[in-house]
């Protein structure tokens, strides 16, 4: 007969070793560079995991001439320790695409530093084909992707978006290029690379293109004036989002404020246009306009005359026997006190938040 002992039963204490906390690097990288800039180097914090952690690096590389796309991840991970993976998920001439994954548990482990584990200088320029296609890669989109003669060999134009995300990483990346066959598989069927995971969608309307940008002014009568509301740049948004350009204007007569936002929206409504007059005269006007639209570039209104042609213009009211503080702005005190117009009756005061795109 064989008995087995339970420490627990008889106040047995078992001594069981501690998983220590591993420091590791930590930190995020994702940027379209020149490939003739490559390879990069880049340094990283350190960070204490929790225990039981490893340390992790992910590296993935996309080249399409002239453009690069670096996408690095290190961090603290649960999964199981293994050792350097290096992945051709295709090989040039024209796109390419490789990855590096490493998960380690000693301290300091996941020293990647640079971009050369995965790269390769590009080759000479080979025999090229009658087959030209738009070379792009880009996460604000390829409206004016420019056109090159693809390699021998390569009798296809591919057209899609990769949807990457991982640790504080979300964004669409659009790719053109030249490819052997017709297919929508880039990365041959893979799916995730490390903490990194990837989607593809080869619709070429699924994903617009918009432009965005915040402008924010305070001055006198920009009820009167139209100012000028250009974005800067251009992003890709995601599946099912559209475009949209925003205005809103308050005006408390002595002074304006009109704050403006242009990029992607989740909204409903595909295609709509709206003025609202929030607050009208007399005394404080507060009115909004409102664009959605669904296709790339949509959202392209120049100045705030989209607004401005819209608002009422009554006839200047008689003053009244009220004097309030008038002004608007996004810091100071008010120190201006003016005569309000004949049917007011009170002095507000308060405070607006925005919460929006890049607010």
């Amino acid at each position: 007969m064989i008995f087995i002992l339970l420490p627990t039963l008889l106040g047995v204490t078992l001594m069981l070793p501690r998983m220590q906390a591993l420091t590791c690097q930590s930190g995020t990288l994702m940027s379209v560079v020149n490939a003739s800039t490559l390879p990069l180097q880049w340094t990283a914090p350190e960070i204490e995991c929790e225990d039981g952690w490893g340390c992790q690096d992910m590296l993935m590389v996309i080249e399409n001439e002239p453009k690069a796309l670096v996408v690095a991840i290190k961090g603290c991970t649960l999964e199981k320790d293994h050792d350097v993976r290096v992945t051709q998920h295709r090989t040039g001439p024209g796109l390419s695409i490789v990855s590096y994954t490493h998960v380690c548990r000693e301290k300091l482990c996941n020293l990647l530093s640079t971009t050369l584990p995965v790269w390769t200088s590009s080759p000479s320029t080979g025999p090229e084909s009658s087959v030209r296609c738009p070379v792009c890669l880009s996460t604000e989109g390829c409206e004016s992707a420019t056109e090159l003669k693809c390699p021998v060999g390569h009798t296809h134009c591919y057209n899609g978006v990769l949807q990457l995300k991982g640790e504080n990483i979300l964004t669409n990346v659009r790719v053109q290029g030249c490819m052997p066959q017709a297919a929508c598989d880039l990365l041959n069927q893979t799916q995730k690379i490390g903490p990194l995971s990837v989607r593809e969608n080869c619709d070429s309307n699924a994903f617009l293109t918009c432009q965005q940008g915040i402008m924010l002014q305070t001055k006198p009568n920009l009820t009167e004036k139209p100012i000028q509301w250009n974005a800067l740049r251009s992003v890709m948004c995601d599946l099912e989002e559209v475009c949209q350009e925003t205005l809103l204007l308050i005006d408390v007569g002595p002074s304006s404020l009109i704050v403006g936002s242009k990029g992607c929206s989740s909204a409903r409504t595909r295609d709509s246009q709206t003025v609202t007059i929030h607050s009208a005269p007399p005394g404080v006007l507060v009115a909004s306009y409102a664009h959605f639209c669904s296709s790339s570039g949509c959202n392209k209104a120049q100045n705030s005359s989209v607004l401005l042609n819209s608002l009422p213009h009554p006839a200047s009211p008689a003053p009244g026997d009220l004097q309030c503080p008038a002004c608007v702005g996004f810091h100071g005190s008010c120190t201006t006190i003016v005569t309000c117009p004949n049917g007011t009756s009170h002095c507000y005061s308060g405070s607006m938040r925005f919460i929006g795109s890049e607010c």
